[in-house]
């Protein structure tokens, strides 16, 4: 079933209309509040608060609540293997062409 717009969803169209070089920021936007809601849901799913996820992790309950919050951008791949380690999940990254070209060998 698809979603029906919000006021949300018309705000971004217009946005992007008149600032078409938001594109690239909502993208990055949409893609940490991915993470953020992949960490927090497994973390609910595991039984697990912040302060139990940190300490498994060997850091603080402020460190996971930033890492869950969708606007932070700053954790490490390192940071993002303990998490989901602890989790008992795996950590996938995949980089996707942009350009359906084939790529010439040099």
């Amino acid at each position: 079933m698809k979603r029906r717009k919000d006021d949300l969803d018309r705000l971004t169209e217009k946005l992007l209309k008149k600032h078409p070089s938001l594109k690239e920021e909502f993208k990055k936007a949409g893609q940490a509040w991915d993470i953020a809601f992949q960490i927090y849901n497994m973390r609910k799913k595991a039984g697990f608060t912040q302060t139990q996820l940190a300490k498994l992790v060997h850091t603080s309950q402020s460190n996971i609540a930033r890492i869950e919050s969708a606007d932070y951008k700053g954790y490490t791949l390192t940071t993002l293997e303990k998490v989901t380690e602890a989790l008992k999940a795996r950590l996938e990254i995949k980089i996707v062409p942009i350009n359906t070209q084939k790529y010439s060998s040099h």
